[in-house]
This record gives C-alpha cells, sequence and structure tokens, in this order.
C-alpha cells in the first residue's frame, strides 16, 4: 500500500520541527553541558608566587559558581614556557586553562629565540584577572651591611661593585627579570642575573641572604616586606602604590637616571585556541563577578594588585600593546635568555 500523501506530509513536518527544536536546544545543551568534570588552571612558575596566588583567588570561585573542582597545577620551567605550552597543546574543550603573565605573553616572544608555542595563534584570552607593579627590594641584613637606604644609594654601590650584587628573578624573560635589566640598561650598572623557577624559590633565597635584590611581583613579596625581613626600596609602576604609600617609585626615587622608568605586570586566564565562545564567555562572566565582590576585590588591592575581569577583547588588545612594549625593553637592555 502506497503511504497517504497526507501522512508523507505529516510525517515531514514533525521531522522538520523536531530539527528546528534540536538546532535551537543544540548551543544551550552544549553551553550547559560544561563542565562535567573539573577544570585545570596551570599556572607556568612554583608555588609561592604571584601568578600561583591569583591563580588560587579565583578558582575556588569558579569552583563555586560552576559545581565543578578548578584545580591548580604548578608547572614551572624556561620563563612560564614550560607550562604554556602544555595549554597550547592541550584539547580546547575548556578543560584546561592557563594564568599566563606579561611573560609568557609579552615578553617571551622578543627574547626567545623560539618559542614552543605561539602567544597569539594558540590562545584565546578570557581576561585579565590582575595588573600588578613589581617592587625593587632587598635582602634587610645586606642592605643595613651596604648601608644602602634608597634606590640612590644602590645605584652607587652597583656601579662602583659591578657584579657583587645577585639579582634574583622567578626565571630568564619574566617581568621581574626584565625590570632588573631595565633597571641596570638605564643606570649603567651591573649586577649577576640569577635565575629560578619561579618568585617562591627566589624569595626564600632572597630572605636567606644568598640572592641581594630583586624586582619582585608585589604581592609574592609583601609578607616579607611587612614582615620586616625584606626592604622596599621602590616600586616599579608609574605612580605608587596604594598598598605601600611611603614607598616611592623607581622613577621618583632615582633622579634623572631613571626618568620613564616603568616596569608593571599583569596576569590573566588564556584557553587553547578554538575554545568554545561560550565556555570563555561564561568564565569571564563568573571572574569579572567575583572580582567585583568586597571580599576578593579588598584583599587583592591590600596586596598590591589591581583586578580587573576585562572581556576577550579588551585582554586581546593588552596582550598586543604588551608585546610592541616589551620587544623595545628587550632591544634596548640586549637582555638574553640565560
Amino acid at each position: 500500500m502506497r503511504p497517504s500523501p497526507f501522512a508523507s506530509r505529516r510525517t515531514a513536518l514533525a521531522l522538520a520541527a523536531a530539527g528546528t527544536l534540536l538546532l535551537a536546544a543544540g548551543p544551550v545543551a552544549a553551553q550547559g553541558a560544561w563542565p562535567t568534570k573539573p577544570v585545570r588552571i596551570v599556572v607556568p612558575f612554583a608555588p609561592g608566587g604571584t601568578t600561583d596566588i591569583l591563580a588560587r583567588a579565583v578558582a575556588p570561585e569558579l569552583s563555586k559558581a560552576f559545581g565543578q573542582q578548578f584545580i591548580v597545577d604548578n608547572r614551572a620551567g624556561a620563563g612560564g614556557n614550560v607550562g604554556a605550552e602544555i595549554v597550547a597543546k592541550a584539547p580546547n574543550d575548556g578543560y584546561t586553562l592557563l594564568m599566563g603573565t606579561v611573560g609568557t605573553h609579552g615578553i617571551n616572544r622578543a627574547l626567545y629565540p623560539k618559542l614552543p608555542y605561539d602567544p597569539i595563534k594558540d590562545f584565546v584570552p578570557v581576561t585579565l584577572v590582575a595588573a600588578v607593579p613589581n617592587v625593587m627590594e632587598m635582602n634587610v641584613d645586606k642592605a643595613r651591611a651596604l648601608n644602602i637606604n634608597n634606590v640612590a644609594d644602590f645605584m652607587k654601590y652597583a656601579k662602583a661593585n659591578p657584579g657583587k650584587l645577585n639579582m634574583a628573578s622567578s626565571g630568564s624573560g619574566t617581568s621581574i627579570h626584565l625590570a632588573g635589566e631595565l633597571f641596570k640598561t638605564m643606570t649603567g650598572s651591573f649586577m649577576t642575573h640569577i635565575p629560578y623557577r619561579g618568585s617562591g624559590p627566589a624569595l626564600l633565597d632572597l630572605v636567606g641572604g644568598n640572592a641581594d635584590v630583586m624586582f619582585d611581583n608585589l604581592p609574592s613579596s609583601m609578607q616579607q616586606i611587612k614582615g620586616g625581613k625584606l626592604k622596599a626600596l621602590a616600586v616599579t609602576s608609574a605612580q605608587r602604590s596604594p598598598a605601600l604609600p611611603d614607598v616611592p617609585t623607581v622613577e621618583e626615587a632615582g633622579g634623572p637616571a631613571l626618568k620613564g622608568y616603568e616596569a608593571s605586570s599583569w596576569f590573566g586566564l588564556l584557553a587553547p585556541a578554538g575554545t568554545s565562545p561560550e565556555i570563555v564567555a561564561r568564565i569571564q562572566q563568573e571572574v569579572a563577578k567575583s572580582l567585583g565582590t568586597a571580599a576578593i576585590k579588598e584583599k587583592m588591592l591590600a596586596q598590591g594588585a589591581i583586578p580587573s575581569g576585562n572581556t576577550p577583547t579588551e585582554f586581546a588588545k593588552l596582550i598586543d600593546s604588551e608585546h610592541a612594549k616589551w620587544a623595545k625593553v628587550v632591544k634596548a637592555s640586549g637582555a638574553k635568555v640565560d
């Protein structure tokens, strides 16, 4: 028996309606399905530094918002390149994120002859978490022994004793390293650079007296400065930090030789290229929401960090501008990977 044309028409209409419903529900279902398992935030430095501190500040907030654990995974090495490469090559399913830095996405393109990842093509910017000044600081006992009380004293000693001061950093090519290189270039001084696998290990040696000076990100050093174990000589930003209002900027304290000196840092979340825009948008919105709460905002400001939570487009523009800026600094300083 031949099927009724009316039945065929009804079947076709039913199938078309079902297809329409499936198409309409598809994006919603896909968006709602994520996350169904823990999400990893790769920190490309050792525990204890500012990158780690900020990742551990936002991870619990994201865990609460999405009902799945956001786990911090420290993968240090090569100035952040090891961790960045891991994320660049990870599946773009929303389950691996990077806490990127001005080093991994601004400086390293100019500093390293060949990177194992492309900071632009291999990533999707999610949001800037925070911007921070660096702080020029010394082991307090060393500063006392050398009678160094300010930046002018430091410049005088460093120029008269080239190579006698050890400059610790969180790794070659990081903003901490380049802040010191910029200082050396502008003052005509020389310090021996000692790269570590993150601010945490570098700070331990600085406090212990195995290193003399560091241009650390302020949040990771704040506790040691407040505790009197490190002497803050100056902040590297264009303006003083509200968290250390009595500490001058490098430009203020250094006189004509350091006019125009500025070397701040930033930290933000990125995902592998091709990650769903819906997932990226959801993460950005929740980070912005958490950074806007009084508790998180006040905590970050007290540590010297300025919270952001900007859009992916705004973050992408920042990354582009920072590469141009730091490429000039790398060229002028002659900085090389140790």
